[in-house]
């Protein structure tokens, strides 16, 4: 008995650090996907490595001198630092550094035959020479338009490598080929397909499940359909929450019971049920437990169900489940488990309040597992092809956010990717941040900087939009939060659908 005991703890223990090392391998995934923290990460382990690797070259061949490493590292940081910016160009890098070394060579050869009748080789340092190379590289880099500062620093070098002029070039020339080599493939391969590995959104939040909640839980559904339909393993589970277990047998039953669901309709309304009015039909449900026209609540309600996810099979084109689940303990538990009963990776939920904040349930998935959307509809939208995307800082929930956008706008939309700022000082480095986030996207994005707040700007801007798709600030703190409330807490009267996006993973 003490021994299970003691294998009991040790495997609760075992457990315990497997969660710890987790939370801190996503909170590294988390920090690597901001883009600035990629490059200062690449920047930190690639240029050192290419150095040594350079050194153990120079040691071996006895090829590259050493003076050579300090503009070469220079250089390369340049490369590194910035791989979008106008000097991250492997032509201009291995253009520069050569043709200074040959301008700096040709300079000092051309002063000591014809200035001083001696053999370049045993000609080392002169004024003259120095100063002709250093003309003769401003004059071609800004021919060739290549790199400038590396280009002087390799012309002067050649007056004091202590090795044979033309040896010297050719090494300058394999050795910043090699660097510019490296960078390539990086830049292709790992920095240009970032999205692909590196952001979990590319790859997950296909399988999306809806509770059918509140006034408009149809444009929720499609909203959740069309961010499945996007990867061809998407599905959308409709989720129903009943409060025992004999109404939601009654409730599969009708489900299951493609006939019987269809004459399960509102003896009221004796038309066939258009999915443009399934939204007030839910409404009427919740709001009113009772049955009218004759008909059972547990009817309607599966009639309503099954006709939603015809309809959003046929208009979607995307898999859809239904599935009628009987509540115990609070809703946000309820609706968490048959998240992963259906192995569903996001949850979107129509936006509810309760007095003058979200509701209980709501706020109680903003701390759970699965990935959560919050869908504030705003005139029963089912389609979704103007999307703006607010941001605050880069990070996962941004490129989340991006992600969902591109997703609804598909190939012919517009998405747009914004940032407030408070004062013309903050434009470069807000302009610089959009312009990573949009750089992961597959189709065109826009970037906006604006100065002016966010509440005026959505106010000004949002109804040119289909939605706006922002954050949900859950990084800030609680002092923060009770000085200043979350943003879509203070934006109830934009005239158009809010989405709130929040990471759990």
């Amino acid at each position: 008995m003490a021994s299970d005991g003691v294998d009991e703890r040790l495997r609760a223990l075992g457990r315990g650090l497997l969660r710890a090392e987790r939370r801190r391998v996503r909170a590294f995934r988390r920090w690597i996907e901001t883009t600035s923290n990629l490059v200062h990460l690449t920047v930190l382990v690639a240029i050192p490595l290419l150095l040594g690797v350079v050194t153990a070259l120079a040691e071996a061949v006895e090829f590259l001198p050493y003076l050579l490493f300090p503009p070469l590292a220079s250089g390369s940081y340049t490369l590194f630092s910035s791989p979008e910016g106008q000097q991250a160009s492997p032509r201009r890098f291995v253009g520069g550094l050569t043709a200074g070394a040959f301008c700096g060579w040709l300079a000092l050869a051309a002063t000591a035959v014809l200035w001083y009748g001696q053999d370049p080789a045993s000609y080392e340092l002169n004024a003259a020479a120095v100063a002709v190379g250093l003309f003769l590289t401003g004059a071609v880099t800004w021919a060739l338009d290549i790199e400038e500062a590396s280009a002087f620093a390799t012309a002067l070098l050649v007056h004091v490598t202590g090795a044979s002029q033309v040896t010297y070039v050719l090494s300058v020339a394999v050795s910043s080929a090699l660097v510019a080599g490296v960078f390539t493939l990086w830049r292709e391969y790992v920095y240009e397909e970032r999205a692909q590995f590196l952001y979990e959104s590319t790859r997950g939040d296909d399988h999306v499940l809806v509770p059918m909640r509140g006034e408009r839980p149809t444009a929720t559904a499609a909203f959740g359909a069309r961010l499945a339909a996007a990867h061809d393993a998407g599905k959308v589970v409709l989720l129903d929450v009943v409060d025992d277990a004999a109404a939601a047998e009654q409730r599969r039953a009708e489900i299951a019971d493609g006939s019987d669901a269809e004459t399960a309709a509102p003896s009221a309304d004796p038309d066939p049920v258009d999915p443009g009015d399934i939204s007030q039909q839910w409404a009427e449900y919740y709001e009113e437990p009772a049955a009218t026209g004759g008909t059972s609540t547990v009817e309607s309600s599966a009639a309503t169900l099954e006709t939603e996810s015809e309809w959003i099979e046929e208009t979607v084109g995307v898999p859809c489940e239904v599935v009628v689940a009987v509540g115990r303990g609070s809703l946000s538990k309820t609706i968490s488990r048959v998240a992963a009963e259906t192995n569903c990776d996001l949850i979107a939920t129509p936006y509810e309040t309760d007095g003058e904040g979200l509701a209980p349930h709501i706020r109680s998935l903003f701390g759970g597992d699965t990935d959560l959307v919050v869908h504030r509809s705003y005139a029963g939208r089912t389609e979704w092809r103007r999307v703006l995307v607010p941001v605050r800082r880069a990070g996962d929930v941004a490129h989340s956010m991006l992600e969902f956008a591109t997703r609804l706008a598909g190939s012919v939309g517009r998405v747009s990717v914004a940032n407030c700022i408070d004062d013309e000082g903050a434009r470069r480095k807000a302009e610089e941040m959009l312009a990573d986030i949009a750089e992961t996207a597959d189709g065109p994005v826009e970037t906006r900087v604006a100065r002016t707040d966010i509440q005026s700007f959505l106010a000004d801007t949002g109804p040119e939009y289909d939605v706006v798709i922002m954050g949900a600030s859950q990084d800030r703190s609680a002092v923060s939060r009770l000085i200043k409330p979350p943003t879509f807490e203070r934006i109830r009267t934009v005239e158009t659908d809010v989405v709130i996006v929040d990471r759990n993973y």
